[in-house]
């Protein structure tokens, strides 16, 4: 029987795409409609690569001095030069892109999950607890980020868990006016109204109606908290109060060696500040290329 004979058979038909096969769909229509963004992603994979293999690509000890080469400029051996001590720069650029990873995506990952508890409570009982809660989250914005953060990383203390846990917060807070929105607009939907009217529990229809169709809005909203997550704690540790030392940060590279040393050795500054350029930019081109693909509204303009 062919295939066309069975699909009229009732419960018989082509078999869907599995999720292997919808990815690699996306990452076509990604690479044919948005090819910027196709290419950003690459340079994300390659930041992410670096960063987990860091032990391993790192040719020298991040720590590693060698007074002989001190301010040697790049060449074969240091590929982006050495600084004031002899420490290769390289080296010191890979394990400062494995430290931004593992804060950008923690605190990125913190910053999703708060924005999706503040948005769905907000949004789905609205009433009187969305009015208190979007005035707390008026109250929180109302302060400055880069001070706010100043105050509570100095009175807390700099390190990772720290840092973490207050841009976690920072952006969570703030990005929870997105989900909110997302969220008011799938609860009007007639499956959500369907749901409620048989008696559904609200965890059950919050779990299975409402955090399925706003999760296209937490992937973006996580993928742009990665960009920015990365360019504040670059600018905490450019002021001191990031992660302490030794360990090595593209903002204290550029705050230390770099500027002291940038007009001896000019790529103390160029390699990590093109390092942090390249890769925010990178992150917010396909972060931007994955909402105008997964947003149904912007589908219609393609």
């Amino acid at each position: 029987m062919s295939e066309a004979a069975l699909s009229g058979v009732a419960g018989v038909g082509p078999r869907p795409p599995g999720r292997l096969g919808a990815l690699w769909e996306f990452l076509a229509r990604l690479g044919r409609e948005k090819p910027l963004g196709a290419a950003g992603g690459v340079v994300f994979l390659v930041f992410l690569l670096c960063g987990i293999f860091a032990d391993v690509l790192a040719p020298y000890g991040i720590n590693e001095t060698n007074l002989a080469v001190r301010l040697q400029p790049p060449s074969l051996d240091y590929p982006l030069g050495t600084d004031h001590l002899g420490r290769d720069v390289l080296s010191r650029i890979l394990m400062g892109a494995q430290l931004s990873m593992i804060v950008s995506f923690v605190a990125a990952g913190l910053a999703t999950v708060v924005s999706l508890v503040i948005g769905v409570v907000s949004g789905y009982f609205g009433g009187r607890t969305d009015m208190f809660v979007q005035r707390g989250v008026d109250a929180w914005m109302t302060f400055p980020d880069l001070v706010l953060l100043i105050v509570i990383v100095s009175v807390v203390g700099p390190g990772i868990p720290q840092i973490v846990l207050v841009l976690g917060l920072l952006y969570g807070i703030a990005g929870s006016r997105i989900v909110r929105g997302a969220v008011v607009s799938v609860k009007e939907n007639m499956y959500t109204h369907a749901a409620q009217s048989i008696g559904a529990r609200t965890f059950h229809i919050l779990w299975r109606h409402i955090v399925p169709n706003v999760m296209p809005v937490l992937i973006v909203l996580f993928t742009t908290r990665i960009g920015a997550v990365i360019l504040t704690e670059a600018g905490l540790s450019f002021l001191g109060l990031g992660v302490p030392p030794p360990a090595p940060t593209w903002g204290a590279m550029l705050s230390g060696t770099g500027r002291t040393y940038m007009y001896l050795g000019p790529w103390l500054a160029l390699a990590p500040g093109l390092c942090l350029t390249i890769v925010v930019y990178a992150i917010n081109v396909y972060g931007d290329a994955l909402r105008d693909l997964l947003d149904p509204r912007m589908r219609g303009s393609q």
